[in-house]
């Protein structure tokens, strides 16, 4: 009787298989010794899109995207497996049409009643979702810690570079008030032609706070579009002749026409009109200012080159990282400079974009920029493990 009740109460085959099945959010397959597959159940066909009969026989890496073919990723998972009882890993998978997905997985190996590895099974469910979710909490974050170190950078240079201006602007003119009836009029003039140049250089500045802090913040001023580089240069190289006639310095455009980037119009006009206007600044009489683009994967990246004066590498480690102090000095040497080039690189960041450059002492600066060639993918950026 307990041998016929026992019997009855053990779980068949086919049970284990209707329970599997049942699992519809969780992707079970198993492959054989030589990486075949050679099970497969409903969430599989959910998750992956194969059907049974068309994915049976196929090589386990069928399910891996080509990056991680090449890194040999599926057989790392398989000798992780065997080596250690099981492989964990969170990665993307690709499905049948093409589509890819994030997957929290493990691998383990399938035993026989002799101990015997005859094959193994792979567990894993779709977690993009989720991981979307967290994604977009670390991002926000991340926006509140930069919103705060920038408004502690705005802060520090309101206090530090505008107000010091200010008050010897305050200080110069109490003094002609005060002395107006016995100072020469040459003096006089000259005192006046100073201020006249601070208070000018101070709301040059002060635009340049402005238009960071609307760009960097305000979601409405950002309008990307699919724009040709050479209009805009046309454009800055038109606003800018008579300033660079000045000194004979010339103009030269190579970037070909055809060449398009995705992104905000007006902010591309004032990464070239800043970074053009800091080649002209820097440049001897008779220099050169030469425009160029290649493609490099999806981005284009912009060169201009100027024979000027160059920089130095402490310099050069500055530019984009700037401090108060860096800010102060850019600023009373060259009216700006240093705004304008935290305004490029944060244009160029919210166009999801970079700049960098390379430069020597005596021999000229090239700087570099990039922009994306189409609209931005909204894939999630994921880091992979294997444990």
């Amino acid at each position: 009787m307990n041998k016929i009740f026992e019997e009855q109460c053990v779980p068949s085959a086919e049970f284990y298989s209707l329970v599997i099945d049942s699992l519809q959010d969780y992707c079970i397959f198993t492959v054989d010794k030589e990486l075949k597959i050679n099970s497969w159940n409903s969430g599989a066909t959910k998750i992956f899109k194969y059907e049974t009969e068309e994915i049976l026989g196929k090589p386990f890496e069928i399910i891996f995207t080509k990056e991680d073919k090449e890194k040999g990723i599926p057989k790392i998972e398989i000798d992780t497996a065997l080596n250690s009882g099981r492989c964990k890993d969170i990665r993307w998978h690709q499905c049948k049409d093409g589509k890819t997905f994030y997957a929290d997985g493990l691998v383990f190996p399938l035993k026989n009643a002799s101990g015997e590895v005859i094959g193994f099974v792979k567990i894993l469910r779709d977690i993009t979702t989720r991981k979307a979710s967290e994604d977009a909490i670390k991002k926000y974050a991340k926006e509140l810690e930069e919103l705060n170190a920038h408004k502690e950078t705005v802060l520090a240079i309101l206090s530090h570079d505008l107000r010091s201006p200010l008050a010897a602007i305050i200080q110069g003119a109490d003094y002609l008030k005060s002395n107006f009836e016995t100072i020469e009029p040459e003096l006089a003039k000259n005192l006046l032609h100073e201020f006249y140049n601070a208070t000018v250089n101070q709301l040059n500045m002060l635009d340049y706070l402005v238009e960071w802090a609307r760009i960097k913040y305000a979601s409405d001023a950002f309008v990307p579009a699919q724009i040709e580089l050479t209009d805009y240069v046309d454009k800055v190289f038109e606003s800018l002749k008579e300033t660079a006639a000045i000194n004979s310095i010339r103009f030269h455009n190579k970037i070909e026409e055809n060449n398009y980037v995705f992104a905000d119009g007006k902010m591309v006009l004032s990464i070239l009109q800043n970074i053009i206007t800091n080649a002209i600044k820097h440049s001897n009489t008779g220099g050169e200012i030469t425009l160029s683009a290649k493609k490099s994967d999806d981005m284009i990246v912009v060169e201009i080159k100027d024979t000027g004066i160059g920089m130095s590498k402490e310099t050069k480690d500055l530019l984009f990282t700037p401090q108060v102090k860096s800010l102060s000095k850019a600023v009373e040497e060259n009216k700006g400079a240093g705004i304008g080039l935290l305004l490029v690189k944060g244009f160029l960041e919210k166009n999801g974009g970079h700049i960098w450059v390379v430069s020597e002492e005596g021999k000229g600066s090239s700087f570099y920029f990039s922009l994306p060639i189409k609209k931005c993918s909204d894939k999630i950026n994921v880091s992979e493990e294997i444990h």
